[in-house]
């Protein structure tokens, strides 16, 4: 995913997406004649666009908006994707991108799908996440190639996770992930709960779509993991008003921070701040927030928040940046 944060997802799908009642396979698994038998074979799953039949072990799926990278991340091979952009592509691990790039692009991530082009493939699954609108361009279309699981964009990430994997059967890969984010988790509620208990943060950020000299408080993408996961107390909408993400804060504002403990903001898989958040902390008002001198302004990654493997890296960055922290005095 992009660098963009997505609107929090709502659980709805969540119940009905873990309906089905057969036992999955792993993908590939099992001799030639167990493959095909299974990819004939067929279970009903439900979706945003009703209830679907799927086959229990799909062999030629094809992605489409934000499925690319959940069902890659959990061991998928599609043989059809939409475009990523260069920041998501950045952050990709290197076999996830060799996954990614040996996949034929169909087409742009909303619904400038190439349709003929996507029925060449041959697929027998398409996993679909875009805005309502790009279905009601393509959907129908995309149903009459192959059985097509479609949810939109306010599905809950974890509810995400476990639709595809459920889906497009790879759920052994989710199993592994799961586990991994509860024990991250739980390490670093136990190592720092008292500075979680005691500081107030913030989580800022800035993205090359931002107006020139502004920034964002972030309240969704990966601090709602460190919010509603972890505990951080950040500040966050209140109930039904758009996320404090969507205002632009002119530079001015900068110096409101200071009445938090601790700052949090976003920097690359090496620890350098992101390129659209250099001007920020290029400001003098930055530099003098009691939190950046006081060696409490935390650098963290982000490779993104709609599925276990990235927010699983965020929480390690999270964990290290949190270890940074100097004791009070």
């Amino acid at each position: 995913m992009s660098n963009t944060p997505l609107r929090r997802r709502g659980a709805a799908l969540a119940t009905a997406l873990m309906s089905a009642s057969l036992v999955l396979t792993a993908c590939g698994g099992g001799g030639g004649g167990d493959t095909v038998r299974k990819a004939a074979e067929t279970r009903s799953v439900k979706a945003e666009n009703g209830t679907i039949k799927v086959p229990v072990g799909p062999q030629r799926i094809v992605t489409i908006g934000n499925t690319n990278l959940p069902f890659i991340d959990l061991g998928g091979k599609p043989v059809g994707v939409t475009e990523l952009s260069r920041s998501e592509l950045e952050v990709l691990p290197e076999e996830q991108k060799t996954v990614y790039e040996a996949a034929e692009v169909v087409g742009s991530s909303g619904g400038e799908v190439d349709v003929e082009k996507l029925a060449a493939l041959k697929p027998d699954l398409i996993l679909v996440q875009f805005h309502s609108n790009d279905w009601d361009k393509v959907g129908k279309r995309l149903e009459t190639i192959a059985p097509t699981v479609y949810w939109g964009l306010d599905t809950e990430w974890k509810a995400f996770a476990d639709a595809i994997a459920e889906a497009g059967n790879v759920t052994d890969a989710l199993s592994q992930q799961k586990a991994a984010f509860t024990k991250k988790v739980a390490k670093i509620q136990a190592t720092y709960g008292k500075i979680i208990a005691g500081s107030s943060f913030v989580d800022v950020s800035r993205g090359d779509w931002n107006d020139p000299a502004t920034f964002h408080i972030a309240d969704i993408g990966c601090s709602e993991i460190a919010r509603d996961d972890i505990g951080l107390n950040l500040p966050e909408a209140a109930e039904g008003k758009d996320p404090l993400a969507y205002e632009a804060l002119p530079f001015e504002q900068i110096g409101k921070l200071s009445k938090y403990d601790v700052i949090t903001y976003p920097v690359d898989a090496e620890g350098k701040p992101t390129k659209p958040f250099v001007p920020v902390i290029e400001t003098n008002t930055w530099k003098a927030l009691p939190a950046v001198s006081s060696g409490r302004a935390l650098g963290v990654f982000c490779p993104g928040n709609n599925s276990y493997g990235p927010v699983n890296r965020y929480l390690d960055s999270l964990d290290s940046a949190l270890a940074t922290l100097p004791a009070k005095k």
